[in-house]
This record gives structure tokens, sequence and C-alpha cells, in this order.
């Protein structure tokens, strides 16, 4: 079932479980009136939201699940594995965890282990270049889609008080406050439905900004470590030929 689905199914009880009270419009009601009452700009930016919900749904499944992986366990595993010689059973640790950035970084290097620590080192930073943009991907969208919102709404409550004034020439001289007052109120709808999709859009741009930061910055520190730890793997295996050679 899609994200859409699932929001479309949401909205729907909600609309369902709070019916109309005391002769008062009840919210599917109100909802509908205040699109209507907005003009087409708001279906514009109906989509905008849309596509906001799509983009931080999406990415929020993907970092803290499909991506997410604990790093100390791992590492700690990893590191005893290679100090213990086992570098192909880490390899195959990495392999468990085939969807993690981090897994793949560290198996990258795990792979060029025996190549020495020139191969090691571009083998990690290929990797990093390789795997940091998908966990930036389509982030930046939600600032972008948070400008183009409040801008429609803006145009949209222009075309609403212009669409006003002119029916204002039409009315009895009695009746043209109420009129004004009626058509400002509708064409603000759309600057209120479009700034509270730009609050939306730079919250959840925030949070998975620091988060995917946050994950960016834990796979950069782990592949440095994997670095030092089979740098130091390495300097052990010759102190250990060269005390043999001298005995």
């Amino acid at each position: 079932m899609s994200a859409s689905t699932v929001v479309g199914h949401v909205l729907e009880a909600v609309f369902t479980a709070a019916p109309a009270a005391g002769g008062q419009l009840g919210i599917k009601d109100e909802v509908v009136k205040f699109f209507h009452d907005g003009g087409n700009f708001m279906f514009v930016n109906l989509f905008m939201l849309a596509t906001a919900l799509a983009v931080s749904v999406e990415r929020l499944i993907t970092l803290l699940f499909r991506y997410n992986l604990n790093a100390p366990p791992f590492m700690e595993q990893i590191t005893k594995l290679v100090l213990t010689g086992n570098v192909d059973r880490a390899v195959k640790l990495c392999g468990a965890a085939p969807n993690a950035p981090l897994a793949k970084v560290i198996r990258a290097g795990l792979t060029r282990a025996n190549r020495g620590e020139l191969e090691v080192a571009k083998a990690v930073e290929e990797a990093l270049v390789e795997q940091q943009p998908h966990l930036t991907k389509r982030i930046p969208w939600l600032w972008s889609i948070a400008n183009i919102a409040t801008l429609v709404g803006l145009v949209g409550t222009i075309f609403g008080l212009i669409r006003t004034f002119r029916a204002l020439g039409n009315v009895p001289a009695d009746q043209k406050q109420l009129l004004l007052s009626d058509g400002i109120a509708k064409a603000m709808n759309n600057t209120a439905f479009a700034l509270s999709i730009a609050v939306l859009c730079i919250m959840f741009h925030l949070v998975l900004t620091a988060y995917s930061k946050g994950m960016v910055e834990t796979v950069e520190l782990n592949a440095l470590r994997l670095e030092n730890l089979l740098s130091r793997r390495t300097a052990g295996e010759t102190s250990a030929m060269d005390f043999e050679k001298s005995a």
C-alpha cells in the first residue's frame, strides 16, 4: 500500500469520526469549503503538500529502517574479526546488511585489505563518494517545495483579491463592505494553506538534514577507523614476521 493511499485512508477516517454537531459544519465540510473558497490555486498547493509528504515519508523510511545500522556493535565485531585474521568473515558480516551505507563502505575497504594501505584508502574514499548522495538525495526538494508553495499561495491570494475587487462594481453600496471582507478572507485561504505547507516542509527538512548529516559523519568516522585498524593489523603482521626471522 502506497503512502498516499495510507494518508487518504487516515483523512477519511478522521472526517468520518468528526460529524457536524450543533448545526455547524463538520471537519470534512470545513475542509471542502476552505478549498472551494480558495480557488484553483489551492489544488496546486495540495499537489505540493502531497509531494512533500511523499518525499518526507520515503526519506524517513529509508534512513530510519533501510539504511540504519547500529555502528558501535557492528564495528566491534568487524574489529574482532580483522584482528583475528578473519577478514573473509568480516566481509560476509557486511553482506548481512546489504542496504546500509556503512556496511558497503566497510566492505569496500575489507576487500582491499591485502593490497596495501593505499588501495584500502582509495576503495574507502570511492565508496564514500558513492554512498553519500544516497543519504542526502531528495531532502533539498523540501526547501524548494516550501518556497514554491509560498509563492503559489501568494499568487492565489492576489488573484482572489482581484476577483473580489472586480465583483464590487456589480453590487449595491451597502453590500460592498460585507463582500469585501468575505472576499479578502477567502483570498487569504491560499496564503494560510501555503504557509502551513512551508512550515511543514521546513520542519521535515531540518529533521532529515540533521539525521542524514549524522549518518554521513558516522560512516566517515568508521571508515577512518577501518583504515587505521587495517594499518595496525599490517604493522602487527610485519612485526611478527620480523620476530620469527630474528629468532
